[in-house]
């Protein structure tokens, strides 16, 4: 499609009524658009009404401009807010569970471990397990250098992003007061 040969990943922020069939809404309309989620996570912000979803998508720029414009016409999303990857921060929680048999071995991970800052988070008779925060180079490094050490397992949470300096999510494109918590308006 000649439209999408510009496209990228994009990162998308927001928020969302805490209620069940909200998630699948959102992800209806990714698919009714042709879009295929690469990571999504979601979860609590200080209003316990409130959930923050952030979605990476591959898009063009148009296309992301008409994601967000549907995304802000669902009644359970309050604000949209597409993340620019030069103002923003981004990081991912990683597991992973490598084979460690011997001592020798085991002394290899933990100092990779200890090179890429990551946690001893289990051990076990022949196996170790590592738990990093990261953006998604130092993840896919540390990835790379555990695949000499027999990777079992991997689980990884997906992206999460927030702007940087005193920018907010808060979007006020939403009629003002039509989602209200006690004394907070989004």
């Amino acid at each position: 499609m000649e439209a999408m040969k510009n496209a990228r990943s994009q990162t998308l922020a927001l928020l969302v009524d805490n209620e069940a069939g909200v998630l699948s809404q959102i992800a209806r309309l990714f698919s009714r658009k042709g879009y295929n989620i690469d990571a999504f996570a979601a979860g609590p912000t200080e209003n316990p009404g409130v959930t923050r979803i952030t979605i990476d998508v591959v898009a063009d720029e148009p296309h992301t401009e008409l994601l967000c414009n549907q995304l802000r016409k669902l009644y359970p999303v309050h604000s949209v807010k597409w993340l620019n990857t030069d103002n923003s921060l981004y990081r991912e929680l990683m597991l992973i569970k490598v084979r460690a048999e011997s001592g020798e071995r085991r002394n290899d991970i933990i100092q990779l471990a200890n090179i890429f800052r990551a946690n001893i988070v289990d051990v076990s008779i022949d196996t170790l397990t590592l738990g990093i925060t990261g953006d998604e180079e130092k993840i896919s490094g540390l990835i790379n250098i555990m695949k000499e050490f027999d990777i079992l397992e991997i689980a990884r949470t997906g992206v999460v992003a927030i702007e940087r300096g005193n920018a907010t999510i808060n979007d006020k494109s939403k009629e003002s007061g039509e989602f209200s918590y006690g004394k907070n308006v989004l």
